[in-house]
């Protein structure tokens, strides 16, 4: 590449960023790590250290990174900005997750039912309902749940802390809920009670979307489909599938002599038309409605022409480490 360094072990540091090489290698699991302060930093997950500390609250981080993300909660910076409506963040995952929201991209499909999510890690955290594998076990008692934060919240009951304080008085509360419900008392308003899911620790306003929530634990499917065998946690889902029998399509598009039986569906066939597609890609024919996905097409060529020219320098990068 194009940089330049005033001293030989310098650059022979980054030289190994080129080749893939990762020589430094973690004593506490298999994992390994091209630069010797990127396997200081994962170390910090084995030994709990967290040397940075926030001045603004008691939280610390093993990341100067993760710091700097904490402290705009306090400054209230967001310098991340969507281009397409006036909504700004913290982090640039943040703005990553809001603009797929502008683009409907669900890219992330479960193998288990019908659901599809903007993330990853919204997909992993899904599949552990249907998996049913309770990672994070309670060491006080015998109960186990699938998120760490829920198990958190549960020791929490163990311990005896109350980190939820009144700002009106001096009461503490195990959970925000309880804590919500209480300043009630001080301004007047009224709030709904809350109940508790006992599979995994959530808290619903309303019974009836616990009763829905608690379907993903049990596998309870009380929706029949009268055509054939198959049966649905949601009436909303039923009502769709029953349309692969019937034929119905409800949905039209007034463009074009199409018909769909689900509103999702229509909705990505209409994009194809609502807009002029006058983003055009430099290196191929497509174009694109919005800026910001030919951004990421474009970034798709970027890496590929990286790639080749990875391929070709690593013999000569690699006689030059050895020399």
């Amino acid at each position: 590449c194009d940089k330049a360094f005033a001293q030989i072990a310098t650059l022979k540091s980054h030289l190994i960023t080129h080749t893939g090489a990762k020589p430094y290698q973690c004593s506490q699991c298999v994992k390994n790590f091209s630069r010797k302060n990127l396997l200081s930093i994962h170390l910090r997950s084995h030994t709990g250290e967290k040397p940075y500390h926030c001045k603004h609250c008691d939280k610390a981080f093993s990341q100067t990174a993760h710091l700097v993300k904490h402290l705009r909660l306090h400054t209230g910076e967001n310098p991340y900005k969507c281009s397409l409506c006036d909504k700004a963040f913290p982090n640039a995952n943040n703005l990553t997750c809001h603009m797929k929201r502008h683009t409907g991209d669900k890219p992330y499909q479960c193998n288990y039912c019908d659901k599809s999510f903007i993330l990853q890690i919204h997909l992993k955290s899904h599949n552990k309902i249907h998996t049913g594998v309770k990672r994070y076990q309670c060491s006080q008692c015998d109960k186990g749940f699938y998120h760490k934060a829920h198990l958190i919240r549960h020791l929490r009951s163990h311990t005896g802390e109350k980190p939820y304080r009144c700002s009106h008085c001096d009461k503490s509360f195990l959970r925000k809920y309880l804590l919500i419900s209480h300043a009630s008392s001080h301004t007047g308003e009224k709030t709904n009670q809350c109940s508790e899911c006992i599979h995994c620790g959530n808290y619903f306003t309303e019974k009836s979307d616990l009763k829905r929530h608690t379907r993903k634990h049990t596998g309870e499917k009380p929706y029949q489909c009268s055509h054939c065998d198959k049966s649905f946690m949601r009436k909303s889902s039923l009502d769709i599938h029953i349309r692969i029998h019937t034929g119905e399509k409800p949905y039209q598009c007034s463009q074009y002599d199409k018909d769909f039986s689900q509103n999702a569906h229509f909705i990505r066939h209409f994009r194809t038309h609502i807009s002029d597609k006058s983003y055009k890609c430099s290196q191929c024919n497509r174009s694109f409605k919005e800026k910001i996905i030919l951004e990421r097409h474009e970034s798709h060529h970027i890496i590929t022409v990286k790639q080749k020219q990875k391929n070709i320098k690593i013999t000569k990068i690699n006689s030059m480490i050895e020399s």
